[in-house]
């Protein structure tokens, strides 16, 4: 693998890097990369995530809808409210999977914009490659259910996005090219932030100790504000939360850092925090793959320097595997849900009554549905055998059907309201109408032997991307 050092001057290497992370998920909160650079101006780089498991199925059917979407659209807002920092100077640079199964179609929307607003100076990377659906498509016998080990044979006519995990050579190489933004489709989480690590410092992308702990920092802010508190045991007691501050990384040289937040915000930095989002979503704590580098979490030490401040050490890395993730999904049905409130005495049993109701009905109307689930929240079905139940005189009865026949979804959504008349007193929950049917994704984990991936980089001036 290249050593990035050449590139990187002294200065900059023995400076501190600052690296914030202003998205957890696509639908966190758009403004949030323009209040933390009002809050902490100097910041060099904002990662921002959008890709869960689900999302790319959400953008296969927008792009099947119109070919130009399939991206994030709400990182065009986030770009949009960034224009005025660039004007006065910033120089800051974003890293975002915003590109999901279109990087190319995002980059040229953010152009746009861009252009239109003075901002014709920036660069846009762009890294795509990870869509290998083509690959398993071609070869689907080679493919296996990282949880089942079945053939993805048995479902490949269903198939719908196959994207491999990248790693962090790719925005490297973007940022080496000059890109101040770097949209990319799918990549590891924390990659997003291994990138910026190793390219302000010149690291060579096999010292894996260094990868390891920027993995690691990519791993602890990539959740957005549950580094800040969110989720937290004690959330209750989390100070002033309406104004939760975002997660800051500040590194050096050797990939130790500090983590904290903005001043003046709320949320809380502590060792508690930084415990439980070290141990969210690893599996082995000795061995965390990543594209980059294989983790040990197990000699990771934390310090609490001051108020709202953890020191981080301790990664130790060794290669990484030979092959990237896969995230595959496929069209598996269709599904919906419907709820209503129901008050007064005995409110669990006549809930569930309903719910016998309305599936009898469906069944009656001479459709078997594949999947049903009757569920009375409030009455303890979401906490059963862990919170003792009491006496319920409210909950709100939801319920869930699945069937690979819509036909069977739209009978099932239509008997929710004959329960104004028909059903017991106390009932309500009407006024949203009937249930929406919605598609069902299945998600399929599988591996790609990495020779036969290519992660690409392209980089281009606001002009170009507003020409092509």
């Amino acid at each position: 693998m290249q050593n990035f050092e050449t590139h990187t001057c002294k200065d900059q290497m023995d400076r501190l890097i600052r690296i914030a992370n202003a998205s957890a998920f696509w639908g966190d909160r758009p403004s949030a990369a323009a209040t933390l650079l009002q809050q902490v101006p100097d910041l060099d780089y904002i990662t921002l995530d959008y890709l869960a498991e689900v999302s790319l199925s959400i953008m296969a059917i927008q792009r099947e809808k119109n070919p130009t979407l399939g991206y994030a659209k709400d990182f065009i807002e986030t770009i949009r409210s960034l224009v005025p920092f660039w004007k006065k100077g910033s120089k800051v640079k974003i890293i975002a999977n915003a590109g999901g199964l279109n990087p190319f179609g995002c980059a040229q929307e953010c152009a746009k914009i861009l252009k239109s607003t003075g901002c014709v100076h920036l660069k846009i990377g762009i890294v795509t490659g990870d869509d290998v659906l083509s690959i398993l498509l071609k070869s689907p016998e080679n493919f296996h259910n990282l949880e089942t080990h079945a053939s993805i044979e048995t479902i490949s006519p269903k198939l719908v996005t196959a994207n491999a995990y990248l790693g962090a050579s790719a925005i490297v190489e973007a940022l080496q090219k000059g890109a101040d933004i770097v949209i990319t489709g799918r990549v590891a989480d924390p990659s997003l932030t291994v990138a910026p690590a190793a390219f302000h410092f010149g690291w060579d992308l096999q010292d894996y100790d260094l990868l390891a702990n920027a993995t690691i920092a990519g791993h602890l802010i990539e959740c957005g504000t549950q580094a800040t508190g969110g989720i937290l045991t004690d959330w209750l007691d989390l100070p002033a939360s309406e104004m939760i501050g975002f997660p800051i990384i500040e590194m050096d040289q050797k990939g130790h850092f500090t983590l904290t937040k903005p001043p003046h915000t709320g949320g809380i930095v502590n060792l508690p925090v930084i415990k439980e989002q070290l141990l969210y979503e690893i599996g082995d704590p000795g061995s965390y793959l990543s594209p980059d580098v294989n983790v040990s979490f197990l000699n990771i030490q934390l310090q609490e320097e001051a108020p709202n401040r953890v020191r981080v050490s301790g990664g130790k890395g060794s290669p990484p595997p030979t092959s990237y993730k896969v995230s595959a999904t496929y069209k598996n049905g269709y599904r919906a849900d419907g709820l209503l409130t129901i008050i007064g005495r005995d409110a669990d049993k006549k809930a569930r009554k309903c719910g016998t109701i309305i599936l009898e009905r469906v069944k009656q109307a001479g459709y078997n549905l594949q999947d049903s689930l009757i569920e009375c929240i409030g009455a303890g079905d979401a906490t059963l055998g862990i919170i003792p139940q009491g006496a319920c005189t409210e909950c709100v009865l939801k319920v869930s059907a699945a069937d690979e026949n819509r036909e069977a979804l739209e009978c099932f959504v239509k008997e929710f309201a004959p329960l104004v008349t028909s059903g017991p007193q106390g009932t309500t929950g009407y006024l949203t109408g009937r249930p929406k049917i919605l598609p069902v994704f299945g998600y399929w984990p599988c591996l790609i032997d990495t020779k036969d991936v290519t992660p690409r980089t392209q980089t281009y001036a606001v002009e170009q991307l507003c020409t092509n």
